[in-house]
């Protein structure tokens, strides 16, 4: 994939400029890909927000991906 960054006159990052046939192959493996910046629904901001104050009120509840891959198997 041949990406070229574009920038402005102060050489700042401004786009990306993608050929045509990686577009076409990235929307192929991704189909929902120009969905993608569509607002969430205010049921799953609801939702992420009441998980995060439950993380602030409870830190020590977290634990690392690789204790539920783990416990997952040992299950099997």
């Amino acid at each position: 994939m041949k990406l070229q960054v574009l920038q402005d006159n102060f050489g700042n990052q401004t786009g990306v400029y993608v050929p045509i046939e990686d577009w076409t192959l990235i929307k192929n493996n991704y189909p929902d890909i120009e969905t993608l910046e569509q607002e969430l629904p205010q049921w799953e901001k609801d939702l992420i927000d009441s998980r995060l104050n439950a993380i602030t009120k409870n830190p020590e509840s977290l634990k690392p991906i690789e204790t539920l891959f783990e416990e997952l198997k040992r299950k099997i």
